[in-house]
């Protein structure tokens, strides 16, 4: 039976490019890049090429791009950073309900602190107001963090809409952009955004690899101590290999992100169409529109998620229930509740998520596995 993967969410398949530009780093150039003799000096040049095709993939300079650890990693760099460098300012950081825990769990860090967080309410399909974040901005406001797009459902926020009313206030903006970047064609400029987190297993490069887009002139304490790489910002050795494989796979989202997103876009549409005519009793979760073009996080009226997961993968494919950074724990999605589900309900999503290179075909034999796998367990309810 064809196993079908079509939890790219969560993460992405390796891309043959990517890889081949890690091994050839891996084999012919193992110096260390802060080593000033040749060998060295080699490293360091592939991790600048690797810094320039981040830039030019975001819309930015190489000197703002930071590299980081993951995506997580980008996040509390950004959020602790920014907190603390400027708490002679004010103690104030706005955030929303919906964000990744890398965020939410930052955010309650700094609480800890001593910062005081606004974390703002969603409507029904998981996107904010930018009514509520001018009313919960105040004196004291010296952070807004909002993520680009939802990593459970899929919605999409109005990060040019928050950041432009960030800077008419003097307020530092931070996106967390890890599941949007590849997606839809992005410019940092265009968005006015300060600071702007990304991964490099989102987009088919190497997981342990992220970046931190610092906008020039602003300013972060570090939140990790040691030598001076990464402006003394990201202290240790760079991982050569691994920054070399995120700019390649950078390089290549970029570059194809209108037609990627074409194309995801139609099977996403195939995928609901199918669904919606095929199999009852089912509803979708987060934006009907503006949403990911790779992303459908749906319910099955009875049914928890993590019994269609399971039923599923015996029939060899792999979805999620939410969040691969929170699925592992029993509770209901923290997404599905801010939305106004209750406890029942957000027990009941499954997200599915796809990537460039799954097919039409794919996505019908994902649909005739699906309508069996409910058909089955809602035959066993009593």
């Amino acid at each position: 039976m064809k196993s079908l993967y079509l939890d790219h969410g969560a993460t992405t398949p390796l891309r043959k490019e990517v890889q081949e530009s890690m091994v050839r780093a891996m084999m012919e150039t193992f110096a260390n890049p802060g080593s000033l003799h040749d060998p060295g000096q080699q490293a360091f040049e592939l991790t600048e090429e690797a810094r320039l095709q981040v830039a030019q993939s975001i819309g930015s300079s190489p000197r703002e791009i930071l590299f980081t650890g993951g995506g997580s990693e980008a996040n509390n760099m950004a959020i602790l950073g920014a907190a603390r460098k400027h708490r002679q300012r004010g103690n104030h950081i706005i955030t929303t309900q919906v964000e990744h825990p890398s965020v939410l769990e930052t955010c309650r860090q700094l609480e800890r602190e001593g910062f005081s967080v606004t974390f703002l309410p969603v409507d029904e399909w998981g996107g904010i107001r930018i009514r509520d974040l001018e009313r919960a901005i105040t004196p004291t406001t010296i952070l807004i963090s909002v993520m680009a797009a939802n990593n459970e459902v899929g919605t999409l926020q109005p990060i040019r809409e928050a950041a432009s009313l960030s800077k008419e206030r003097g307020i530092l903006f931070h996106t967390d952009a890890i599941q949007f970047f590849g997606k839809i064609p992005v410019n940092v400029r265009e968005w006015g955004v300060d600071l702007f987190s990304l991964s490099g297993h989102k987009v088919g490069g190497p997981k342990g690899t992220g970046v931190l887009f610092l906008r020039k002139g602003v300013r972060v304490d570090p939140i990790l101590f040691g030598g001076g790489q990464e402006r003394g910002l990201r202290p240790g050795t760079l991982n050569v290999p691994g920054i070399v494989g995120l700019g390649s796979a950078f390089r290549l989202a970029a570059s194809e992100v209108n037609q990627t997103r074409e194309t995801m876009a139609r099977l996403r549409d195939l995928l609901w169409k199918r669904i919606c005519n095929e199999i009852g009793d089912t509803r979708l979760n987060g934006h009907p529109l503006h949403r990911l073009p790779n992303n459908l996080n749906i319910s099955f009226d009875r049914l928890e998620g993590q019994a269609v997961l399971l039923e599923l993968n015996r029939w060899n494919v792999a979805v999620s229930s939410g969040s691969a950074c929170s699925s592992g724990k029993q509770a209901p999605s923290h997404v599905l509740k801010a939305m106004g589900q209750s406890d029942e309900a957000a027990y009941q999503s499954l997200r599915i998520t796809w990537g460039p290179q799954t097919t039409e075909e794919e996505i019908h034999l994902l649909t005739e596995r699906l309508k069996k796998a409910v058909s089955d367990l809602r035959s066993r309810l009593p």
